[in-house]
């Protein structure tokens, strides 16, 4: 306390020349003694330089500098705009536009770096809701953009490069790319930054000609330009065209291995991606955030448990706040490695946590039995009023849990919970929880009855459930007409001609044994050959 108190008056005495802060612990020692000293409310550039430092720096907290935030007046423009910048570089950009909107309606003056990052935290909300497969329109976040836009053509403030940029940008990514072109047409200066925004918007319509037709125009080309059309090739799927646009780089950034790691996520091939991460160490070019989530979902998929647990111990050694999608990739991948310890600790330690870590922790406990923590972690969820919202991937984690402990009740209540309460309309994922809960626990006849009530949905994933279950619970008047589905759906398989072929011999119906092997000489029905997988170390 005296050498905070020795160190503390000097900074504030000489606050334009405030010593560069290093740790969190130095901006929770200056907060004490602003706040003991009565100066929290006066000192504006010290609390300012304070709520900077914990919310844009690597070593800094995001959820303490909202904090801070909270207790001021929030009415200081270079405060709110930082708040805002620091939104948009998060997992949380919609609370930047929160910022932005209280700003307007409590007439805190605006400038142009206020609209930059405003535009940008609406391209990136928009953004994350595509990866979510959320409806924009429905959220009424692309009509944001248009009235910021508005805004800065009353104000004065479209002159600005960065902010045009920001119009482009939000505009391409909600899909206007008619408006984007109109704003990159009348730039009177576009940077390469332009370009690149413009090329990429009519690369996500799949426009590639006129994507092509810009890049050739394009006055001067950096490697953001090449990782553009690396990027299409990814999205695409087009492994081996990403590869030979990747091997004729001359300069590549994090971006470019990030876009080839996620390439090979992409089509499975889950070791390439791990072997590339290994390329790019071996490089020296320094894996970031985007990397690390790609790695660990990787890892995750083939349970590459020591990768990531490394992954994770070099973070805490770089002392790094672990929050967002990469906390969220942690958790999942201990989770799937069956590490549910580890994936609580990293999940507990969150200040902030999108509503994917809570899916992953939800879903982790789940998958491996732990059902009652998974409904628990559910009821917890919904209590962050505000916060975090439970979308159709939550409901899938809370149907799983409820199947694997035979809670048929609460799974059903939970089912119309869904659509009464969030409006979420079933999908294929939903329906076959509750075909599995309904046919574990041999209520055969609702299970069907569900599968024929939605006929559009009704899939070969479906009734082999319920046919299975047949074999279960040895209904095989039920287990033939489940078997006459899926005919009509796909060719069968000889695993759906051998499954039938058990039930009846389980019956004793031999001359349904016969026929069945009969049909499937006659059909050329081939039989797939066991195998074993073993890992070589």
């Amino acid at each position: 306390m005296l050498s905070m108190n020795r160190t503390i008056p000097h900074m504030l005495l000489h606050r334009h020349h405030l010593q560069p802060l290093t740790s969190m612990k130095q901006v929770e020692s200056a907060q004490a003694f602003l706040t003991k000293t009565g100066l929290f409310f006066t000192q504006q550039p010290l609390l300012a330089k304070l709520i900077a430092f914990a919310s844009l720096s690597p070593l800094g907290c995001l959820s303490h500098a909202q904090s801070l935030f909270e207790e001021t007046a929030m009415d200081d423009p270079f405060i709110c705009g930082t708040m805002i910048r620091a939104y948009t570089n998060s997992d949380f950009p919609i609370r930047g536009i929160h910022v932005y909107n209280r700003m307007i309606i409590t007439g805190v003056g605006c400038d142009h770096f206020t609209y930059n990052f405003a535009l940008k935290a609406c391209a990136r909300v928009i953004k994350g809701m595509r990866r979510d497969d959320v409806e924009v329109f429905e959220s009424g976040i692309d009509c944001k953009g248009g009235e910021i836009h508005g805004r800065v053509l009353k104000l004065g403030f479209d002159s600005d490069l960065y902010v045009r940029n920001s119009l482009l940008f939000v505009y391409a990514q909600g899909g206007s790319v008619g408006l984007a072109r109109k704003v990159f047409d009348e730039m009177s200066e576009r940077s390469v930054s332009s370009w690149n925004i413009m090329i990429s918007a009519y690369d996500q319509i799949g426009d590639f000609k006129s994507a092509d037709g810009l890049l050739r125009l394009m006055p001067e080309k950096n490697v953001v330009s090449w990782n553009t059309l690396l990027g299409r090739h990814v999205r695409l799927g087009d492994i081996e065209a990403a590869k030979m646009v990747f091997g004729e780089m001359v300069e590549r950034d994090a971006v470019s291995w990030n876009s080839m790691i996620a390439g090979y996520v992409q089509v499975r091939d889950y070791g390439g991606a791990l072997e590339l991460f290994r390329e790019m160490q071996a490089a020296e070019v320094e894996a970031n955030e985007v990397t690390l989530i790609s790695v660990l979902g990787a890892c995750a998929e083939i349970g590459e448990l020591e990768i990531g647990r490394k992954i994770h111990e070099s973070l805490k050694g770089k002392q790094n706040r672990i929050g967002g999608y990469l906390g969220t990739a942690l958790v999942d991948m201990y989770s799937k490695c069956g590490k549910l310890s580890s994936a609580w600790e990293v999940f507990s330690g969150m200040k902030m946590r999108p509503v994917g870590c809570w899916n992953a922790m939800i879903m982790g406990f789940a998958v491996h039995g732990h059902c009652e923590e998974a409904l628990k972690l559910f009821a917890d969820m919904e209590m962050q009023v505000g916060e975090v919202k439970p979308n159709r991937i939550t409901f899938v984690g809370v149907l799983i849990a409820c199947s694997h402990k035979g809670l048929v009740e609460e799974g059903r209540r939970y089912f119309s919970y869904m659509i009464q309460k969030y409006k979420i309309m079933p999908d294929i994922k939903h329906y076959g929880c509750m075909v599995d809960l309904l046919s574990r626990w041999g209520l055969l006849d609702e299970a069907y009855q569900m599968i024929k009530a939605v006929p559009s949905m009704a899939n070969s994933l479906l009734w082999r459930t319920l046919l299975g279950a047949c074999k279960v619970h040895g209904n095989v008047e039920l287990a033939e007409q489940c078997f006459e589905q899926l005919a009509k759906l796909e060719p069968l398989k000889d695993a759906d001609y051998v499954l039938l072929s058990n039930i009846y011999a389980e019956a004793k119906k031999w001359d349904g044994v016969q026929r069945l092997r009969n049909e499937m000489v006659c059909k050329g029905v081939p039989k797939s050959l066991g195998f074993s997988h073993v890992e070589m170390k």
